[in-house]
């Protein structure tokens, strides 16, 4: 199995540089926000972590491919970074802390690229998880303090927290109706967001969370760390990955009933 050690620690040099970028200007008067074409926002810290990523993996991995939200992709060959500057940024211009920088090494493979190395760092919340292909998945302020994290053992819907994004994607897709049930099924339901509930699914807090419309850079990290966590992470139709555009991750033992709600 490759040895994943180096690329984990890189992924924590980019990080902290990328926390330095956004915490700097996180709650500036003056930030800069624009909309971007799919109505999205977007802000100069946005732009700024991704282009010192990106600058700082030129000089790391020179012959790995990169892909970013804001820059799109760039070069090619068999393992492809896959970042999103800030996951929330509508949080980020807000002044809500919960926001992270997501960063995932993609590796080919025969069934396709598969994320290898995850790291998603939230520097207004104090918390950053990591996870590499068969070492785990932990959280911690860096490497040598990190604690191991594992999901939750529930196995009943009745008993399960499940976490969420927002109602309107459910609603456009059609699938409100199913979504409702799923909530009315479980124990708790909260509504919290982007990268957020996943790190939760890995680290046991809550047991399952599923969202209707995603983009790679927004699934690669969290992937590999729920995975590595002891759990699943598939598209809604079931397919294993980030590769669907949308996404379902669980402690394993619900997913086929989250699945069956979903679908």
């Amino acid at each position: 199995m490759p040895d994943y050690h180096d690329d984990l620690r890189l992924a924590q040099v980019l990080a902290d540089a990328a926390d330095s970028a956004t915490m700097e200007r996180f709650k500036a008067l003056d930030l800069k926000v624009e909309t971007k074409p799919d109505m999205t926002p977007v802000s100069e810290a946005d732009k700024a972590a991704e282009e010192l990523i990106r600058s700082s993996l030129q000089r790391a991995r020179p012959r790995d491919a990169v892909l970013g939200e804001e820059f799109g992709s760039e070069g090619s060959g068999p393992r492809r970074w896959v970042i999103d500057p800030i996951d929330g940024t509508k949080n980020y211009v807000r002044g809500v802390p919960v926001w992270a920088t997501l960063i995932a090494l993609m590796e080919r493979g025969e069934g396709g690229d598969r994320p290898v190395v995850g790291m998603v760092s939230a520097p207004a919340l104090g918390r950053r998880w990591w996870a590499a292909e068969g070492l785990g998945a932990y959280t911690g302020r860096n490497l040598s303090s990190a604690s191991r994290i594992s999901v939750s053992k529930v196995n009943t819907l009745s008993d399960a927290s499940f976490g969420y994004a927002s109602l309107g994607g459910w609603e456009e897709r059609g699938k409100l109706d199913s979504f409702l049930d799923l909530t009315r099924a479980c124990w708790r339901t909260r509504g919290y967001g982007d990268f957020w509930p996943y790190m939760m699914v890995a680290e046991g807090a809550i047991d399952l969370c599923a969202e209707p419309e995603l983009s790679l850079w927004d699934m690669a990290a969290n992937a590999v760390i729920v995975q590595e966590a002891g759990g699943r992470f598939t598209g809604l139709d079931g397919r294993p990955g980030p590769h669907s555009g949308d996404a379902a991750a669980s402690n394993g033992l619900l997913h086929d009933e989250l699945l069956k709600h979903l679908q």
